[in-house]
């Protein structure tokens, strides 16, 4: 199996990681598309199956057992995955807006976002209920309201509002996870639940047999019901905020939690963009899954709406598009006619009972019993194994680009991609440079800062610094290939990495010049490309009020990217690695654990939320906590990078002429570190760092901690590493937590040479 081609020519942009499109990821994983580039854009990096979270909110299963973990699966598919959520689309300039990052372009566009409960503007909904949906923001919730139930004696009633099946097994699920709690607390509180829905019957769209079925469970669980009852307001009332939901037929109904989970209602952007809508708002489709307004534009899912074959909002046919929404993708794109597709009328239908039993129907035909839920996850977990453990891909290239996807002229150049220049001849042409910085330029020029003599706007070969009177000059250089499939974030912690040496030195930033390579495409996906690339940098420059004064920008197979930054100092306020005492201690400012947890990445075997937190810790910048150890007098400092804790630490001891006891136990360690090195994955420069083992005085005793491999670990846009003295430490400490840095810890004490060759002992 081909690996997917590093020339990009055509760029398929997904939004949202629905069930539809983790489907059609897997596909194009199994059968890449040579020359197609996909982005995805999703708000949660952990999305949820739908039809397993009944069971997660009655403790039948865990979080990981419902969620499709995205980041591998994208890793597997070759796809960019940015986890941002969508604010609008242009379709005519086809350009999607997201709420933290730059504009992205596109040739074609899918969009599976699901749905929201509709609050139907009642007033009061969106302050005083729970929404089911987003699914992340409702378990958080849900955790609250269960800690409430087992704490607070006077919280007695939960309402569920919604009739169809997602109510209904969100009411049973409810009262099965609550009673389970409390029985296990051996509490005698007894709670009380009822389910409204504004319909005349329960479950309309279910048969008479499954409506009777679940009214039955209703009364022997002591479950109320009551239909035909619409919700006009909810307020709140008393000190203890209990929700009063106003009906209109007179009723007022008090409870102490209103669970939210009505009809689904969709985002005001696609229509608000021009697409054709539906009178509820969801983007109307034809017989291909193909917008009926732009061709280039495809929806599945709940977004959905079949303008031939209209259906109730349900995982099950969101499930189903995935592939004819992958045939017509890539048929769309090769300039192939399209494939219609038909949903199903009928479906089995399976609602959990939250009890190990389920009722299943189709049609006229109702099932009820144990047997029915053990079928129910027996499907339900053979669906979620498929985005699971994925097999190693080959890493062979192909560039048997499909002729319809690209201009003639441009598939000529890339058959002469073997033959491409080197040197000068590699490097990105001109006209895509300088659009990439009229786009980057907020108005202000590299000349109005202070000490720039000559800068970007000028036409000479080299920028030209002054440096103040007083001052010393600072410089560092930092470069590397790409480690993440999203280059605006790559930006922001190549920016953050190459800081970190002047923030470890006390030097206030001031300029910095780029090198970039980036693999060879057609001019608009380069410049793309370019523009996520530096947003992302510049935005950390200028947080730091620098300056980019120029740059060298080429070709090469795969991406990187490196910045030379420069700062000044003054000699009597500069930080270096020598400097520290015995006595003093040592704090690092940020966890340990990027490199396994990138590495882990890059083999599709860790959890995306653990790279995500390790993503978070690497853009944070090291600036206030360089103005805090400026503070307090700190002579002796260094940043954590690619030689690990230890490789630089030895470097601070060496430098000082002095030892230290390391605590293991007290080392900040992102989440799922430990967990990766247990399975033995490590990053590829964990052996070399490994060398400096010996210089351990009692490291047959700490071998086997869970901790003593990440002394070695390389970190990316690491934490600082102070020596203080004993008598400011805690103080220090607390302002470092005061100002973003949580994990920040105290790690060790310097001691005096005992005339060993040990620099280092552990404890812990």
């Amino acid at each position: 199996m081909n690996s997917h081609p590093d020339i990009a020519v055509k760029e398929l942009v997904l939004i949202g990681g629905g069930h539809s499109h983790v489907g059609l990821l897997k596909m194009f994983a199994m059968n890449p598309l040579p020359g197609l580039r996909i982005t995805m854009l999703a708000s949660d990096i952990h999305t949820p199956y739908s039809g397993m979270l009944p069971g997660f909110i009655a403790g039948q299963y865990s979080y990981d057992d419902v969620h499709l973990d995205l980041r591998p699966l994208a890793e597997f598919a070759h796809c960019r995955l940015f986890h941002s959520r969508v604010t609008g689309i242009d379709p005519v300039q086809q350009l999607v807006y997201s709420s933290n990052r730059p504009v992205l372009r596109y040739d074609l566009l899918s969009i599976n976002i699901g749905s929201t409960p509709d609050d139907f503007n009642i007033p009061g909904v969106r302050e005083y209920a729970i929404p089911v949906k987003p699914v992340n923001t409702f378990i958080i919730q849900l955790e609250e309201l269960i800690h409430r139930a087992l704490h607070d004696t006077e919280f007695q009633h939960v309402t569920v509002v919604g009739g169809g099946a997602s109510g209904v097994e969100l009411i049973m699920a409810v009262q099965f996870r609550l009673q389970q709690e409390l029985a296990r607390q051996h509490s005698s509180k007894q709670m009380s639940y009822t389910l409204v829905t504004a319909d005349s019957r329960l479950l309309p769209s279910h048969n008479a047999s499954v409506q009777q079925r679940i009214k039955s469970l209703f009364k022997e669980r002591g479950i109320s019901l009551l239909t035909g009852t619409f919700i006009s307001d909810i307020r709140t009332t008393g000190a203890r905020q209990r929700r009063v939901m106003n009906c209109r037929n007179g009723q007022a109904l008090e409870a102490d939690a209103v669970m939210w989970c009505t009809t689904a209602s969709t985002p005001s952007w696609p229509g608000g963009a021009g697409l054709a809508v539906d009178e509820r708002g969801f983007i109307l489709v034809n017989d291909y899954l193909q917008s009926t307004s732009f061709e280039n534009i495809f929806a599945a899912g709940d977004i959905a709406s079949m303008v031939n074959f209209p259906r109730p909002k349900s995982g099950v046919y969101a499930v189903r598009q995935g592939p004819p929404l992958f045939k017509n993708l890539c048929r769309f794109i090769e300039q192939k006619s399209l494939s219609a597709y038909r949903p199903q009328k009928h479906f089995l239908s399976l609602l959990n009972c939250a009890d190990k039993t389920a009722v299943a129907s189709r049609g006229p035909f109702a099932f009820q019993g144990a047997w029915v839920w053990q079928y129910k996850n027996w499907i339900d977990l053979r669906f979620m194994a498929q985005f699971k453990d994925f097999p190693d891909m080959s890493d062979t290239l192909s560039i048997e680009i499909n002729s319809n996807m690209v201009a003639d002229d441009v598939l000529l150049r890339l058959k002469e991609i073997p033959m491409r220049c080197g040197g000068c001849g590699a490097k990105v042409g001109s006209s895509i440079l300088n659009r990439v910085l009229l786009r980057l330029q907020d108005g202000s020029t590299a000349a109005d800062a202070f000490g720039v003599v000559i800068g970007l706007e000028q036409s000479d070969d080299a920028a030209v610094i002054e440096v103040p009177e007083g001052q010393l000059l600072v410089q560092s250089l930092d470069y590397f290939k790409t480690f993440l499939n999203d280059p605006f974030l790559l930006g922001k912690i190549a920016a953050n990495h190459a800081l970190g040496d002047l923030y470890a030195m006390g030097a206030t930033p001031h300029s910095a010049l780029a090198l970039v390579t980036l693999p060879y495409a057609p001019e608009k996906i380069i410049e793309q490309e370019l523009f996520q690339l530096m947003s992302g940098a510049l935005e950390v420059l200028q947080a730091s009020e620098m300056q980019l004064l120029g740059g060298h920008t080429g070709e090469g197979a795969e991406m990187a990217f490196g910045l030379s930054v420069n700062g000044f100092v003054n000699k009597t306020a500069m930080m270096t690695k020598s400097g520290l005492q015995p006595g003093q201690l040592l704090i690092l400012t940020k966890p340990l654990g990027t490199g396994v947890l990138l590495a882990a990445n890059m083999r599709m075997k860790s959890k995306g939320r653990w790279v995500d937190k390790a993503i978070d810790s690497m853009l944070v910048s090291s600036h206030q906590a360089s103005v805090i150890f400026k503070h307090y007098n700190v002579q002796a400092c260094t940043d954590i990078t690619g030689f690990g804790l230890l490789g630089h630490l030895v470097e601070m001891l060496k430098a000082s002429a002095v030892g230290v006891n390391l605590d293991l136990s007290s080392l900040p360690v992102l989440e799922g570190a430990v967990a990766m090195i247990k399975q033995g994955i490590f990053s590829s420069l964990q052996d070399e760092n490994f060398r400096l083992k010996h210089i351990i005085a009692n490291i047959d005793r700490y071998s086997e901690n869970s901790h003593y491999p990440l002394l070695f670990d390389p970190q990316t846009a690491g934490g600082l590493l102070a020596g203080i003295d004993r008598n400011k430490a805690q103080d220090c400490l607390q302002q470092l937590k005061d100002a973003g840095y949580y994990q920040a810890q105290i790690i060790g004490e310097i001691k005096a040479l005992d005339g060993s060759e040990f620099l280092v002992s552990l404890t812990g």
